[in-house]
């Protein structure tokens, strides 16, 4: 494939709550029996029991099973744990702060148990109180006391799912945290794209832009302390054709405020932050040439990393920033290379058969996730990073693109469209294993998420 042709293809793709909290440990007991080995291999998921929350007042009642439920979608959708039907359920809890009839969990076979409940403490304050029970070894794990207010209150569901993920598994969960992703609307010929966020599970999906119908690529800063308003804020990067050409922005998601970054001589392609947020790194197309560049927030210079006649694209920075990963045809057919982060020492990482592209590292910094595409067939796949042995094929469709990692490194999001004129763009999310597929809900039809951070 020619030059023109394969830039004529990667452009042609392309166009194609904040929450206050308070936490008081409650006393726990040591040398706790129950953890869920997540390293090696694919492990059973763990039965749970998540009875309703209790409820001290009417104002509070909805909210307390509605936060049960979220909590023990959670679980469930990270394929780690079976929620136990509540009809199966024994004892009927009435106060949480007595120790569970074990007995009576451990006859349906219940591994865990989750007790909580919700206080209302004056107006707009409710008071959240959660134990966490091991059935075999008749022990508390963790308990907490959260407060917010009733709007915020899946914000404290989302954290108690981590929490329990966090305590059961030994590693950070990824429930408390957004995705932004690109909204499509209209026929495959006039398809609006819009920017948009939701939350992990996919509630509270909003657009971010209010006209804006031609956004691509968003993607998430770290969090970090904004020290001019004492707060931390995350920014999001994305392209953007509303002045009639493609531009990158920077957003704040909170307030809405957004700044145009350069102006840049040539299109700019799939900017993403340094792992400190001080830097954007994309590539950028001159005279019908794609090469890669970093530019710096502070100084506004930009410095042009890679130098080859071939397309060099899709650019990402090892967690550490050391290192970047891009994908190439320098070799013949789109590969994935590694680079130092001043762009020496660039080295093939990739020598399978068929084309790969969009790496992405993960946060762990183990592996690094790509598309492929061979034989017919798009896959999200799997590398070790800086060796590129061990790939691992988790997905298989008619087209799978654009992987995501979870603030944990253990799920990959990516877009999976379907085939035909009609074809229609959802998101799904695939774990390390390649076992636990899902398609998460949305509006509507959507692709190109991006996975932020734990939220702060």
């Amino acid at each position: 494939m020619s030059r023109a042709l394969r830039l004529k293809e990667i452009l042609g793709k392309m166009v194609g709550a904040a929450v206050l909290f308070i936490c008081v440990f409650i006393p726990i007991q040591a040398h706790a029996q129950l953890e869920i080995d997540i390293v090696h291999g694919a492990p059973q998921p763990v039965p749970v029991a998540i009875p309703d929350f209790l409820s001290a007042h009417p104002e509070t009642d909805q909210i307390a099973k509605d936060m049960a439920a979220v909590i023990a979608a959670n679980l469930e959708r990270s394929g780690l744990f079976d929620v136990l039907d509540q009809s199966l359920y024994i004892e009927q809890q009435t106060d949480t702060d007595y120790q569970p009839r074990f007995s009576d969990w451990r006859l349906i076979n219940a591994k865990a148990l989750l007790s909580g409940k919700i206080v209302r403490e004056g107006e707009g304050r409710l008071r959240v109180e959660f134990r966490l029970w091991d059935i075999y070894a008749k022990q508390q794990l963790d308990g907490k006391r959260l407060a917010t207010t009733p709007d915020n209150w899946r914000r404290i569901a989302h954290k108690i799912s981590d929490y329990i993920y966090q305590r059961l598994t030994g590693e950070d969960g990824y429930f408390d945290s957004r995705i932004v992703f690109i909204s499509e609307s209209g026929p495959k010929t006039n398809r609006r794209k819009r920017l948009s966020i939701m939350d992990a599970d996919g509630a509270n999906a909003r657009n971010l832009l209010a006209n804006s119908d031609l956004v691509l690529t968003p993607r998430f800063s770290p969090v970090f302390e904004d020290k001019g308003v004492r707060k931390k804020v995350q920014l999001i990067t994305y392209l953007s054709w509303e002045t009639g050409r493609p531009q990158v922005f920077l957003q704040e998601i909170e307030t809405g405020n957004r700044e145009l970054l350069g102006n840049f001589s040539g299109m700019t392609i799939s900017p993403r932050f340094s792992p400190d947020g001080r830097k954007l790194i994309f590539s950028m197309i001159k005279r019908g040439n794609s090469d890669i560049y970093v530019f710096d927030r502070a100084s506004r210079s930009t410095t042009r990393l890679t130098t080859n006649q071939a397309i060099d694209v899709s650019p990402s920075f090892s967690p550490d920033g050391r290192n970047i990963v891009f994908n190439s045809d320098r070799g013949g057919s789109p590969q994935l290379y590694i680079m130092g982060a001043n762009g020496s020492n660039v080295k093939r990482l990739s020598f399978g058969e068929g084309r790969y592209t969009a790496p992405v590292w993960s946060p762990r910094g183990d592996l690094i996730a790509f598309t492929k595409s061979h034989n017919g067939q798009f896959h999200i796949g799997v590398m070790a990073a800086e060796t590129g042995k061990g790939e691992r094929l988790l997905t298989s469709s008619y087209l799978d693109e654009g992987p995501t990692w979870s603030p944990n490194g253990r799920v990959l999001l990516f877009s999976r469209e379907t085939r035909g004129q009609n074809g229609r763009s959802s998101i799904w999310s695939v774990d390390l294993t390649g076992r636990n597929l899902r398609k998460l809900p949305t509006p509507g039809a959507a692709s190109d998420p991006a996975w932020s951070p734990i939220l702060p």
